[in-house]
Order: structure tokens, then sequence, then C-alpha cells
């Protein structure tokens, strides 16, 4: 029988999946994996893609243009949670699966997630800075127990984050469009309207996918509704955020701070303007990139392709 040929777009796979590219090779399939640290290119895609039955799919954008390319293609194996960079009718109109990796990164995410809130009110990347550079700065800070935390949506990684912040004694409050009371409760967790939230909260971390309705769900008028003064993550998506509208909130000191995994452009354009803001930090989109969560999610992504094949049905099959 002819080798299964896949594709691979995610970065280190080799390294870091070695049991689910063990699976696929003992299966019978022949793994292309990139050797690029970014996604791949529309014009690298378009040249590829044809030759391929399946594709491990990390970042990069899959169009109808690149999907309507890949008559073999039957199966794209999201490695991670979000799809918007995969055209789904596309997908469903050509006939090709689409899965994803739903919660196996939720605590990586959630630590990033951490990392960033407390480096942030700390102001670490600004004092390593000037320390570096021969000051001495005094920085008088706020302790966690005295803020307000709101978490727009309640997801699973949201509900780790508020399982990871209870030590830390903050008020803690959540807005969902379907939110889980019974584990907000068990949380400690007092579920609210986005208004309220935008109102009460000194920390705001978005926790929602990125879906039409949530495009720029953090704008002027959503932050002029938000206290002064106050803090924003994203380890979400990029688009989520109007940067324009948040760098102008950094300049006027309308927020104190925003720290962020992504971008509205990703990989970030290296004369974004917020890269020169002292109350700014980020990543490089790599909070769910954990030595853990690679090998966990390795595996499932082979297994949803070794079922396709198979003839059974994918776990968390969206199309």
């Amino acid at each position: 029988m002819e080798k299964k040929k896949i594709l691979v777009s995610v970065t280190n796979y080799p390294e870091f999946c070695s049991k689910g590219k063990k699976m696929l090779e003992d299966f019978g399939c022949e793994i292309t994996a990139t050797e690029e640290s970014r996604p791949y290119s529309r014009e690298e895609l378009l040249g590829m893609i044809k030759d391929y039955d399946a594709a491990v799919v990390g970042c990069d954008i899959w169009s109808e243009e690149i999907l309507a390319a890949a008559p073999r293609l039957k199966i794209l194996s999201r490695f991670g949670i979000g799809v918007d960079n995969i055209d789904l009718e596309a997908a469903k109109k050509h006939d090709i699966r689409v899965t994803n990796c739903r919660g196996i990164n939720s605590n990586s995410v959630a630590e990033h997630t951490m990392m960033l809130l407390l480096s942030m009110i700390r102001q670490v990347a600004h004092l390593d800075r000037s320390t570096r550079e021969g000051e001495w700065e005094r920085a008088v800070i706020h302790e966690i127990n005295y803020f307000r935390i709101g978490l727009v949506g309640f997801g699973g990684i949201a509900r780790k984050v508020a399982k990871k912040l209870q030590p830390f004694g903050p008020e803690i409050y959540a807005y969902d469009a379907y939110p889980d009371l019974e584990e907000a409760e068990a949380l400690g967790v007092t579920i609210c309207d986005f208004d309220t939230l935008l109102e009460k909260c000194d920390i705001l971390s978005l926790h929602v996918p990125a879906l039409p309705e949530t495009r720029h769900l953090i704008n002027s008028a959503t932050i002029g509704k938000m206290k002064d003064g106050a803090y924003l993550i994203n380890t979400a998506r990029g688009s989520i955020v109007d940067e324009k509208a948040v760098y102008d909130a950094l300049n006027s000191r309308k927020l104190s701070g925003y720290a962020t995994d992504v971008f509205e452009t990703d990989p970030v354009d290296k004369n974004n303007p917020l890269l020169k803001l002292k109350n700014f930090i980020c990543t490089p989109h790599i909070a769910a990139e954990s030595y853990e969560n690679y090998d966990l999610t390795g595996i499932e992504t082979a297994q949803a392709i070794i079922d396709a094949f198979s003839g059974k049905t994918p776990q968390n099959l969206l199309v």
C-alpha cells in the first residue's frame, strides 16, 4: 500500500513529538516536518500541499485557495485549540475533515497567563532593562490580593487561571455567554455581565476564541468603560484586541499595562508601536509550548489522522 504523506507545520515536531511521530510512522505514513520557526507562507503551502494526504497544522493560514489546491488532502489535525486559521466552510466543501485538541494545552496557557500577570504588575521587564543599563529604580506596586481580576470567557483555560489565582487571594469575576455556574461557585468566581466586568476589575484577562463577534472586543469604547489604570492580559488571540486603541490607552495611562502572547499580525511586525512602550510586555505566541503539551498534543493529532484513515470518527471532529 502506498504510504500516506503527512505535512507537519509545527515547529520542533520531530524533537518534541516523538511519540506521535512514531505512531504515524508505524501506521505507514511518510512525514515532512517544517524546519522553520515560523508558519508556512501562502506561497510555500501552495507549492507543496498538492502532494499530501493529511497535515498536522500549526498557525499557518489554510484558506479556500490552499484547500482547493490539495486534491489528496483528507484531514487537517490542528495542533492546538483555535481553528481561526482554517477556513472551515472551505474544508467542508472540499470534504476535508478538521479536528483540534481541546483542553490539552489549558494548563500551559494558564501558567503563561499567571507569568504575564505577575511580570506586568511587578514591572519585571522594564526593571530588568533599566537595571542592566545601570539604573537602580524604585518601583512600588500593589499586591495581587488587593485586586479584582476579571476573566473574559470561562472555559478550561480561564478556570485553571482562577484556580491558580486562589492562593493569592484576589476577588475573581468572569463573563461568559454560557457560564458554568457550578464550576464558578466551586472556584469562588462571581459571574457577571461584560460591562460589569469592565467597570469593576483592575485586571482583565482574555480567554475567548477568535470569532467574528469577538473581533476587537477590546476597543476604544470598551477600554473607556474600564477602570482608570487597569491592566490587560491576552493569551487568547490577537484579533480580540484593537492594538491601536490599546496603544492610545497605554500612552494616556488609561491602561497601566498590557501583556500579550498574541498580536493582530502574527509574527509581530518589528515596527509595531506597542514594542516601544515601557508599560507593554510580550512573548512570541508560546503560551502553549510546554514539553508536556507537545508530547500529549503530538499523540492526539497523530491519533486523529490514524482514525480518519482507518474509517473511524476522530476525537474533537469539527468538520
